[in-house]
This record gives C-alpha cells, sequence and structure tokens, in this order.
C-alpha cells in the first residue's frame, strides 16, 4: 500500500492513502498544536485496534456478544533505552465465558498483524529518488539475477512476463502499486494490486511463486484494462460519451427498428434465439450505460464466430450485464491467451454443473497427489492449521481439464470448494489451491457458508453468482459423500498452446456450443474475450428485460441534478421509483453507476433514503414519517445519520399532531440530538435544509473525486486506442 505524507501548517502531517486522510499533530510542549495524536500514538494505537480486531472475528465466529469484553493496553519504556518497549494488552472477559473460549480469545488476539509486524524485525529502507511517482512503478519489478523461469502453460519466461507487462502499464501512464503480498502456506502466493491514482482499478494474482502471482496479477490488471472491466457499470461522463468511439474504435452504433424491435445487423440468428427466446427483447433494453446515448442507439461490438470466422456484433450492455469477468484472459501469445481464457470458462461451467447437480467427486489417489509434492506441501501445511482438506476431480469422468480442492472450517462447520481448470493436469490441481488462498488469510477462512441439504438453496441462481464473485456460495452436503458420482481419471489434455486451444475449442464444438472471440492486441499483449453463449453467462439471460444495468438512464440525470429539480420534476423522480420495483435498498451509486466516496452521505445513500429526502423537501409529511419508519427499523446507517433521521422522525410526529407545538419540545430535543442535528432535522422538514448531507453535483460530476480518478484511469485507456487507430 502507498501511503503519501503532506506537510501542512506547523507541525501537522497528512498521510493519504486509499480513500483515507490521517492528520497527525506534535502535543504543544513539542511546539505543535495538540490538535491531533502524534504519529507514534497511532503506531501505538494500531497494535491495540489489531488485537481487538482478532478478537471480534473470533467472537463473530461463535455468536460470542462483544458488549461485555474490554480491552486495553499500556506500554511499558525501558528507562535504560526509550526504544525497548514492553507492550501489554490486558482483555476483560464476562465471568460466563467458558474456559475454550477464553483460551480462544487470547490466542486470538496473539494474530495481530502489527503484533507479528514488529516482532518479525520489519526492514526500513530510507533512500532519496528523483519523483515519487515513477519509483512506484519501480515496485512492481522482481529483482533480476538472470534467471529465466518457465513454468507449464507460458510462452515465455516470468521474468520476461513481468518485464513486458509492466513496461506497458507505464506506457499507458499507469502508477501501479502492489498494496499486499500473502503467503500462509508454502508455494501459495498470492498479491492485491492497483492503480495507485484510482485504487478502484485492481487485480488479485495467485501462483505457487511470487512471480508467477505477480504474473497472474498483471495479466488480469492488463485483461481487465483491454475488455474494459474496471469501469462496466460506470457512466463514463460527456467528454468520452461525445467522442468518435466510447468503447472501441470498431463499435459499431445501431438505432432501433419499429416499435423498438432488435435493429438488423445485430447478433445472428443462434443468439437472438439464446437472449430473446420470448421476443421480449427490445432495443432500448441494450442501450448502454456507460454513455447513456440514447440518441446515437446501440453501441456493439466484433466478435468473430470461431466456427466459421465470421464477424458478430455484441451489444456492449449485453456482454457487461450477462458475463461479468467470465471468458477474459491476457497472456503471451494469442494462444496462450486463448487457453487461460478457455480453462476458466471451463471451470466456471463445470463447477456450476457439479454444485447445482449436487455431484459427489471422487478423490485424487495420494499416489496422484504424491507426484505433486508443493501442492501436496501446501495441503498438508492447512491440514496442519486445522483445516481439513479434500483433493478432488472435477473433469467428471476425464471429459473436462478441471480440479478442485475443497477446505472444511471445524471451527464454524464452513466449506469452501475451490475450482481450477487448465489442460495439464498439474496447473489445473495447483489453481485449485492457490485459489483458495488467493487474497485470504487463515482468519477470512472463518466467514464460509456451511453446507446444506436444501436443493433449492444450491440451485437458487444467486448461489452461482457467489460462487463467481468470490466463491462463498453454499454448497449441498452430497459433494461431500463417499459415493462419488464419477470415476476418477487421471487425464491429460495438455501440449502446445496451440494444440491445448484446439482441444479447448473441440470440446465446446462437440458441446453443440457456438464460440465467439474478440482479440485486443494494441495495448501491446495480446487479450482476448470468449463469449460463449448458454454456457459461459454468470447472470441469467432475464436480467436483460428485468434487471439490466441501463435502468440508471432513467435516473441518473435527475439525481445528480438534485439540487435543480422543480417540486414537479421531484414528485416525477419518486414515482419512477415507486413503478421500477427496484428494491429500496439499493445503493445510489449502483443504481445511477457513479462511484462516491463510500464515507459520504452519497456513498451510502439507499433509494429508500432518497425518496425520503425528497418527500421531506416536498413538505409530503405523512409519505415521510412513513418512509423513515422503515428506514430506522432496518437502518445500518451511520451512527450520525441514524441520530439524523430519528430527530426528523421526533420533529414530524410532533408537526403531524395538532396537539402538539414543536416550541414546547426544541429544549430538550436539543439536549438529547445536539444543537447542529435539530438545526438540520428541523430545517428538513420546515423547508430550510433540502438533501441534508448530499452535497451539489450535476452531470459533469462535480466534486465527485473519486469517480473523476476512474474516468482519469479510462481517459489513458481511451487515449491509447485512439493513438492507434
Amino acid at each position: 500500500m502507498e501511503i503519501k505524507v503532506n506537510f501542512l501548517e506547523n507541525r501537522r502531517l497528512e498521510a493519504k492513502f486509499d480513500d483515507f486522510s490521517v492528520i497527525s499533530d506534535q502535543p504543544i510542549r513539542y511546539k505543535g498544536d495538540g490538535s491531533a495524536p502524534g504519529p507514534f500514538d497511532y503506531f501505538l494505537a494500531s497494535s491495540a485496534l489489531c488485537a481487538a480486531h482478532f478478537i471480534r472475528v473470533y467472537c463473530l465466529a461463535r455468536d460470542i456478544p462483544t458488549e461485555k469484553i474490554r480491552l486495553s493496553q499500556n506500554n511499558i519504556v525501558d528507562p535504560e533505552n526509550r526504544y525497548n518497549h514492553i507492550f501489554r494488552i490486558q482483555v476483560e472477559l464476562p465471568e460466563d465465558l467458558s474456559e475454550k473460549d477464553r483460551k480462544g480469545i487470547l490466542r486470538s488476539a496473539e494474530r495481530c498483524t502489527v503484533k507479528r509486524v514488529v516482532q518479525n524485525d520489519p526492514t526500513f529502507e530510507i533512500e532519496a529518488v528523483e519523483n515519487l511517482d515513477e519509483d512506484a512503478q519501480a515496485l512492481l519489478t522482481i529483482q533480476p539475477d538472470g534467471t529465466r523461469t518457465r513454468i507449464p502453460g507460458k510462452d515465455l519466461p516470468l521474468e520476461d512476463t513481468i518485464s513486458n507487462m509492466t513496461g506497458i502499464l507505464e506506457a499507458l501512464g499507469m502508477q501501479i502499486e502492489v498494496a499486499s503480498w500473502r503467503n500462509i502456506v508454502p508455494h501459495v502466493w498470492s498479491l492485491h494490486l492497483r492503480d495507485a491514482a484510482s485504487p478502484m482499478c485492481f487485480t488479485n494474482g495467485k501462483g505457487a511463486t511470487k512471480e508467477s502471482a505477480l504474473c497472474s496479477a498483471l495479466g488480469e490488471f492488463i485483461e481487465r484494462l483491454n475488455c474494459n472491466f474496471f469501469y462496466n457499470d460506470f457512466f463514463w461522463g460527456e467528454e468520452i460519451a461525445n467522442s468518435d468511439f466510447v468503447h472501441y474504435p470498431n463499435e459499431r452504433w445501431f438505432q432501433p427498428g419499429p416499435d423498438d424491435g432488435l435493429p438488423e445487423g445485430l447478433l445472428d440468428e443462434h443468439c437472438r434465439a439464446i437472449y430473446d427466446p420470448d421476443g421480449e427483447l427490445r432495443g432500448s433494453h441494450l442501450i448502454d450505460t456507460n454513455s447513456g446515448r440514447r440518441d446515437r442507439g446501440i453501441v456493439a461490438l466484433p466478435y468473430v464466430r470461431h466456427s466459421d470466422g465470421e464477424v458478430v456484433y455484441f451489444p456492449s450492455n449485453l456482454v457487461e450485464n450477462l458475463f461479468l469477468s467470465n471468458g477474459m484472459s491476457a497472456g503471451n501469445t494469442r494462444q496462450e491467451a486463448q487457453v487461460q481464457c478457455l480453462s476458466e470458462i471451463f471451470e466456471r461451467a463445470v463447477k456450476k454443473e457439479i454444485i447445482e447437480g449436487e455431484i459427489a467427486l471422487p478423490d485424487i489417489p495420494p499416489d496422484v497427489l504424491a507426484k505433486y509434492p508443493h501442492i501436496q506441501e501446501g495441503i498438508e501445511a492447512l491440514e496442519a492449521q486445522g483445516f481439513p482438506v479434500l483433493v478432488k476431480d472435477a473433469s467428471l469422468g476425464g471429459r473436462y481439464p478441471v480440479a478442485c480442492v475443497t477446505l472444511m472450517n471445524p471451527q464454524t462447520c464452513g466449506v469452501f470448494a475451490s475450482f481450477g481448470a487448465h489442460p495439464t493436469f498439474e496447473v489445473a490441481l495447483e489453481r485449485s489451491l492457490t485459489e483458495l488462498l488467493q487474497g485470504r488469510s487463515l482468519e477470512g477462512l472463518n466467514d464460509l457458508p456451511l453446507p446444506t441439504f436444501n436443493s433449492l438453496a444450491v440451485t437458487e441462481p444467486n448461489n452461482f453468482v457467489e460462487h463467481f464473485i468470490d466463491s462463498t456460495g453454499v454448497v449441498s452436503w452430497r459433494f461431500f459423500s463417499a459415493r462419488s458420482d464419477y470415476e476418477f481419471r487421471e487425464w491429460d489434455f495438455s501440449g502446445t498452446n496451440e494444440a491445448e486451444a484446439d482441444c479447448l475449442f473441440g470440446i465446446l464444438r462437440d458441446l453443440g456450443k457456438e464460440v465467439y472471440v474478440a482479440m485486443y492486441e494494441e495495448l501491446g499483449a495480446p487479450a482476448c474475450r470468449i463469449l460463449v453463449p448458454d454456457y459461459s453467462e454468470i447472470y441469467p439471460v432475464e436480467d436483460l428485460v428485468w434487471d439490466n444495468t441501463n435502468m440508471a438512464l432513467d435516473f441518473r440525470e435527475d439525481i445528480l441534478n438534485l439540487h435543480r429539480l422543480s417540486d414537479e420534476q421531484l414528485r416525477s423522480l419518486v414515482e419512477r421509483l415507486d413503478d421500477s420495483d427496484i428494491d429500496s435498498y439499493t445503493g445510489i451509486s449502483t443504481l445511477i453507476g457513479v462511484m462516491f466516496d463510500e464515507q459520504s452521505v452519497w456513498g451510502e445513500l439507499t433509494v429508500l433514503e432518497l425518496k425520503l429526502l425528497i418527500q421531506l423537501a416536498l413538505q409530503e409529511y405523512d409519505e415521510a414519517l412513513e418512509q423513515v419508519e422503515t428506514l430506522l427499523q432496518f437502518n445500518d446507517n451511520h451512527v450520525t445519520r441514524n441520530l439524523f433521521f430519528r430527530a426528523v422522525q421526533a420533529v414530524l410526529e410532533i408537526t403531524l399532531d395538532d396537539e402538539l407545538a414543536l416550541e414546547d419540545y426544541q429544549y430538550n430535543l436539543r439536549r438529547m440530538f445536539g444543537e447542529e442535528t435539530m438545526e438540520a432535522a428541523v430545517g428538513s422538514v420546515n423547508g430550510a435544509v433540502r438533501f441534508h448531507g448530499l452535497t451539489p453535483t450535476n452531470m459533469q460530476l462535480e466534486g465527485l473525486e473519486k469517480h473523476q480518478r476512474l474516468l482519469e484511469s479510462y481517459k489513458k485507456l481511451h487515449a491509447a486506442r485512439a493513438a492507434v487507430t
């Protein structure tokens, strides 16, 4: 994680990282203003907070209330060496807590990351550099020692791949930083990589070595740039929307046909039968949310039909709504990228078939597993930590290049089924294991869901979405049966990347699937996106009609211009929200595709809260009271915001009661809620304050720094594409 420090007035300093800003100062006796804690004070607090965090994780996993648990820390300084400290952390526990949990809580505090880093004698390297931004890029590189490391499936040594990909990102002007590394068991590495200027653009990499994990993260970053995945679902601003092209220079725009029908030239007959089986799909469903240019029509992207080489145009809206990141990859060569891409498609499709079919898989025999000692060592390390691990053949009788590693957590009874795919058996198995721990700590394994015999819970469509996003969906208990539904097969689809790609395409052909491929090589590394209709979608096809992200177009402009709307326009906005059947707890950020600071009122704003604020502005008190009661009943607002709404509720109830007068209650209400909160609540009810907490913005996204940083990231990519046309 990169932390940048600004020198403020007097002794004050500002540390900025992610979306946070931390101010430090010095006491007056040290010529500071005493306006904030000192840097060392923050360090001392961090160890106490970290210990408390791990205690809370332990308690949450076991439904142990934390209200009666207290923690304190004192640091004892050696009088002969002021840099020698003893940190004494004391934990007060309830008397009725079992001895097992008392020991468990103390052990959990021992896991504190701050404590472990300090105990591990960290190294500080302090140096002068000419340019901080340029030097941040150097943090990506692994110091060369002349070696060239080759692994199965890669057409270039890892060191060359890292050099090439970091060079591409540097040429784009993107300052990439490694936010964290993890290596909690042998031969299992993962890291979190992100754009320092736009941390919303991030990837996770995994591998058996540090170098292979870095290659994985860099490849995923470049694949997601090429496929615009970082920017999906977001408004790209009026400048991009009015450009010669919005997504790619080779895009085409189609006007909807008569009666909003699908225009000629969009999709082919095979795809229309899949995506419009009942004739309900209209042209307006396919307007992209990124530009919002209804007047311009439907933007579509060219894909090559693999069976005959014909170009077929897919609406960008359809791809973004249904496929998420499935079927995207980058590589050193076209064939390498395609093998990775097709492997992931099989991984997800076979995983879905197994989970929804509640299929029991065969174990990989010990003698076969012993052929891969590094994988075996990682599994044994997990077992030693108290996590039983099942290693399964997920090829369904040797038909698919898929393996599975499943972890069980006896402490919480949760399970995590991790799948990996590749034509080489060893690589598929390795990916299953590294995927299991990608970006996770051992404590993160306490949040896994329990298995179930409820088939409806397993086959529910959103369960597969959860499995796709972070593998935290539900697994059937039938999956753990010792009586497997298939015999073990020590399969092998390996060969050159070209031969492997042909093999994987052949499996899809034999399944009767049509495949569509888009290649992107303009940035300097081959990347591809492969669509397999009726096979590689993540969301159900019905979402194009019933849950399309371009519903943002019905609300985005009015919400961003909220402070300038007339009363009539505000009533229309509320009516449209009511008629839309949008869940009241949907975040406004998600609804309109605009990224707000998560800590702001805009960032936490829901449809329900927006309607309430509008009804207050319109002085529709009965409706507002009903909304605020609902909001408070199912409330997870920040404490300050929650206090404001409770004050609003009290003021509304007094206002609506003819026998009550607000001035009779003002004194004690102000004592209860505070002067500032009551001013906002009374003003919101009498009309003096409109949309409390929402800073004005507009379609130019003024004041929305986080979204502007995302757009600046996309503009670098957009400019690079324009330069090669």
